[in-house]
């Protein structure tokens, strides 16, 4: 250790000019500014730039803001409703109106269902869409006498049109019948080889109201229907009731066990009291059976 701190007088020299260097380095560092003056800055132009940051950050919070397109106002959810600013109690007073089958046809309309505020309405009218049939209505066609125009009248079977044989020129005749709904029907007839079986089965036509239903029963009759199988009811196996639309296995059992407890059925609307029966449908399920 001894030699490694022994120096001759030409290295102490050598490390004290080193560390004297240092010293001098370290005091120009300290109290003499390298830099210049400030940079001149022109401040219209970083004026410009801060709006421009700025515009760039409005567009970008308007985009992600929740964009809301045309609707039908009949169909509001909970969920969307409550997007739209829509109250629970607001909410709720739609979805009672529609329970009872009944529809919105309006702005105004929607507002007294319900009870909105005129500013809520403002904001959220504009993106209501309704049906054509609703918002571009076919006028009268004194030609042809419809429900519509001629309900208190109503045509004899003979005076009707057979449903399986209609065009889709003569169902857009009935009022409430457009081009859609029109081409719905005779898809739906399509479906089956022969057509409709009976005119109940026109309800299972989706987007008919019932007040259009009856207008094109009171024009079109099944003349013609469909041939089919019908089954007994009291006699009936499970494999050939699940034949029937909108039976499935288990409806089918149950079915064989409340005829069974009962010892047969003596009417066709006994089916009601069977468990897990398709009560709306009962007339479409009707039209396959018999005792």
């Amino acid at each position: 250790m001894k030699s490694h701190f022994q120096f001759s007088n030409k290295q102490r020299s050598g490390i004290f000019l080193l560390v004297l260097v240092i010293i001098v380095a370290q005091c120009i560092y300290l109290f003499t500014g390298f830099s210049n003056n400030e940079i001149p800055v022109n401040q219209d132009e970083l004026d410009t730039f801060r709006n421009e940051i700025d515009s760039l950050r409005l567009v970008e919070i308007e985009n992600s803001k929740p964009k809301i397109y045309p609707f039908n106002p009949n169909y509001i959810t909970d969920y969307k409703g409550y997007t739209l600013g829509m109250t629970n109690e607001e909410i709720d007073r739609l979805h009672q109106f529609r329970t009872d089958n009944k529809w919105v046809n309006s702005a105004r309309e929607f507002q007294q269902v319900t009870k909105v505020s005129d500013s809520l309405l403002a904001l959220i009218s504009p993106y209501f869409k309704f049906p054509d049939w609703v918002t571009n209505p076919k006028p009268k066609v004194n030609s042809y006498n419809n429900s519509y125009s001629n309900s208190n009248t109503p045509k004899t079977f003979a005076q009707k049109i057979d449903l399986n044989k209609a065009i889709a020129s003569q169902l857009q005749k009935v009022y409430g019948v457009g081009e859609k709904l029109s081409m719905r029907i005779i898809e739906y007839r399509n479906k089956y080889k022969g057509g409709f079986i009976s005119d109940v089965q026109i309800s299972e036509v989706w987007g008919l109201s019932s007040e259009v239903i009856e207008r094109i029963k009171n024009d079109f009759t099944v003349k013609t229907p469909r041939t089919i199988t019908k089954f007994n009811l009291n006699t009936a196996t499970r494999d050939e009731l699940v034949t029937i639309q909108y039976i499935d296995y288990e409806v089918a059992n149950n079915i064989i066990e409340e005829r069974t407890l009962r010892d047969g059925f003596k009417s066709l609307e006994e089916l009601t009291k069977v468990e897990d029966f398709p009560i709306k449908k009962i007339e479409i399920i009707k039209l396959y059976l018999h005792l």
